[in-house]
């Protein structure tokens, strides 16, 4: 039984990382037979590369407000149709729907939105108003790409919070608001504390999806204006397939995957010490 699981993960997941750290030391271009062997010097370029420190600030930047938006919009939303109703089950789906849609489909979307001329400036203009720079400045462009991330992910959040609410011990709210307790402090002393597991796999996943981001800046932005919302994602694929720096862009999804796994394993440090106080 265990066989079969153990062979589909060294296949989809320790051949590739294998075979990325190999060529992470080579200037394969993808199309060569036998690649050159240039050790770390892919790695000595990422230390001088301008393109890769803008798209780690923007990626990070991207991680840190997209992890907040989903999260508060997750939990909040949770919380408003949370119990058992037709109105309820109607908006939990209503909520979800979003992320049913393909990431690329998204960006197209909201493209045809926000763009120069999309729907939202086209009315703009009639109604006698300047175009809004909403995919053209990059401030703009940075924010935009955040908030339609955080549209698109967020039903999954309010799914997994919904999960941990129903687990919530029952007795402990009735107890609670017994003993007088108003609905913010059985909140905060009851619900929240009792979240905590959901909690660090929200931000967890959130975080791990969101350095990952690049289908919705293909789709949304491109990278534009003048590459100003290329994610560290966006970047590696640029230079794998456009600039054929295979061995280059592999020394960069390396780091991406070394960065990633320290930050999802610090989270998960830092949140369980937060139980353990909260507990004690």
């Amino acid at each position: 039984m265990v066989a079969p699981a153990t062979i589909l993960y060294v296949v989809m997941l320790i051949v590739p990382v294998g075979l990325a750290l190999y060529l992470s030391l080579t200037d394969w271009d993808g199309f060569s037979a036998d690649p050159a062997f240039v050790g770390a010097a892919n790695y000595a370029d990422l230390l001088d590369d301008p393109e890769l420190r803008r798209a780690s600030l923007v990626t990070l930047l991207v991680a840190a407000a997209g992890t907040a938006g989903l999260n508060l919009l997750g939990l909040g939303f949770a919380l408003l149709v949370n119990g058992a109703s037709k109105a309820n089950a109607f908006f939990r789906i209503v909520l979800f729907y979003p992320h049913v849609l393909s990431a690329l489909v998204v960006g197209f979307l909201w493209s045809a939105i926000l763009g120069t001329t999309g729907a939202v400036n086209n009315l703009v203009t009639t109604w006698g108003g300047e175009v809004l720079p909403f995919l053209s400045d990059p401030t703009w462009a940075t924010v935009t790409m955040i908030a339609v991330l955080v549209w698109a992910g967020f039903g999954v959040n309010v799914v997994l919070y919904l999960a941990g609410l129903q687990a919530v011990p029952h007795s402990l709210i009735e107890a609670a608001r017994i003993d007088g307790a108003t609905r913010w402090q059985v909140f905060r002393n009851v619900t929240l504390p009792a979240l905590g597991p959901s909690v660090t796999v929200n931000i967890v996943l959130s975080l791990v999806t969101l350095l990952k981001t690049y289908d919705l800046v293909v789709s949304l932005t491109a990278g534009g204006p003048a590459g100003q919302t290329q994610t560290v994602a966006y970047l590696i694929l640029w230079n794998s397939f456009h600039d054929a720096r295979l061995g280059f862009g592999s020394a960069q999804s390396v780091i991406l995957m070394l960065v990633t796994a320290a930050l999802a394993f610090v989270v998960t440090k830092l949140r369980r010490r937060g139980e353990l106080a909260v507990h004690q």
